[in-house]
């Protein structure tokens, strides 16, 4: 079996022997369960020794409508965002990292993609109990900026209508435009139907596209900051082999990964 497949099966969290054709010919892939030890991702750190700080208590910080690129106020908190959500495989291995380590992100769902449904069973338990927020990224990820007011509407009302339906949520009151590119215009479809807060960023992990992992890590030695808001992307296997190497410079910066959820008052 090759490793990609591999990856797969262990993000998906499969338990049952795999029967028929030959990609899913092998042993039975044990999930943790009662008479074997918990499966380890390539790249994803166990977590006994490895948890990560707690979200901090206190009040929330009132924000207003509008974008915001980056978490108000003082502190310690650090917001990892990650858009799209192009690869099961990336998906899979976040939500597996979020599970063994405590950390906590606010993914950005292109809807189209069917990592959102492949994954739901996993990913609902995490966002029921807040370690993981959702927002809305549109049903295709198109430019907002050069479609007609009723596109704008149809695909934000689309990614609302698929979140709410496939996990409780609309993320509301809270979207990211695809590129990041909004107007006015953008903004107030957007507002209109619940999204009052688009969301930028303070700095990327650049890996929309294919990127080596070094390059990745020194974007995260660069921007891993306090009070940021982070851009990732659920898109291309790189990151899958640098969790590791990303919890050691968030736990040597003393920070808190966080959802927006965990430190912002949005309007209401």
């Amino acid at each position: 079996m090759d490793r990609r497949r591999l990856l797969t099966l262990l993000a998906v969290g499969t338990a049952a022997a795999l029967t028929g054709g030959s990609e899913a010919q092998g042993d039975p892939i044990d999930s943790g369960s009662a008479g074997g030890g918990p499966v380890q991702l390539p790249g994803v750190p166990s977590p006994t020794p490895r948890l990560l700080l707690p979200p901090p208590g206190g009040p929330k910080t009132p924000i207003g409508r509008g974008t915001i690129t980056g978490l108000p106020g003082t502190g310690s908190s650090m917001a990892l965002t990650v858009d799209d959500g192009a690869s099961p495989e990336v998906v899979g291995a976040y939500i597996e990292f979020a599970r063994r380590t405590g950390a906590r992100f606010t993914f950005f769902v292109t809807a189209y993609y069917e990592s959102w449904s492949i994954h739901r069973d996993a990913l609902r338990p995490l966002v029921d109990s807040g370690q993981i927020q959702l927002g809305n990224h549109t049903w295709n990820h198109p430019d907002l900026t050069t479609l007609s007011a009723s596109a704008v509407a149809s695909q934000l009302d689309q990614a609302k209508t698929f979140l709410r339906n496939t996990f409780g949520v609309d993320g509301s009151p809270y979207y990211r435009p695809p590129y990041g590119r909004h107007n006015s215009t953008v903004d107030k479809v957007a507002a209109d139907l619940g999204y009052t807060v688009p969301v930028m960023w303070y700095g990327s992990l650049s890996d929309s596209g294919v990127i080596t992992e070094q390059y990745l890590i020194q974007c995260a030695q660069q921007y891993f900051n306090a009070q940021t808001i982070v851009i990732g992307h659920a898109n291309h296997p790189a990151v899958t082999h640098c969790y590791d190497q990303m919890v050691d410079i968030i736990r040597e910066r003393n920070l808190a990964m966080v959802t927006l959820n965990d430190v912002l008052a949005p309007p209401g």
